[in-house]
């Protein structure tokens, strides 16, 4: 049977590539892989990215979401609440687009999803995980 190995991307649905390129861009530092004229936009995360679609025709999402892994939280949350978008309170980190898109933001010392050491040099970043982080790894027979 085959196995799930990981997630490639992401596609969002915006009703604008250009504004949602200028919302994500005020809260994260954006480098696009690519773009086709006004209807997507592809946002580089190393060796995944997220898809802009135009073209959002559906209400906000309830419990659908997606979580984003990040250097920083609390730099985050500090771009979000200067925005002027509402967060949740923490622990915690979600938030809405203007297109109803609910996105989690969870730190990377956090959580068991792992970069290999290589893409995390190319992206120009040093992180590592906190006890309980590496304790699930191990737990699951992922760390050496």
């Amino acid at each position: 049977m085959p196995r799930l190995v990981g997630i490639n991307h992401v596609a969002l649905e915006v009703g604008d590539i250009a504004e949602a390129l200028e919302f994500y861009g005020k809260i994260f530092e954006l480098e696009l892989r690519g773009r086709i004229r006004d209807a997507m936009a592809f946002v580089d995360m190393g060796d995944q990215f997220i898809a802009l679609s135009r073209g959002r025709t559906q209400p906000p999402d309830a419990a659908r979401h997606f979580g984003l892994v990040v250097d920083d939280k609390d730099a985050v949350r500090e771009r979000l609440v200067e925005a002027g978008v509402p967060v949740s309170a923490p622990p915690g980190l979600d938030f809405r687009d203007p297109w109803g898109n609910h996105v989690q933001v969870v730190g990377y010392r956090e959580v068991q999803f792992t970069k290999a050491p290589e893409v995390l040099g190319g992206m120009g970043l040093d992180l590592e995980k906190d006890e309980k982080a590496l304790a699930e790894l191990r737990d699951k027979g992922l760390l050496g």
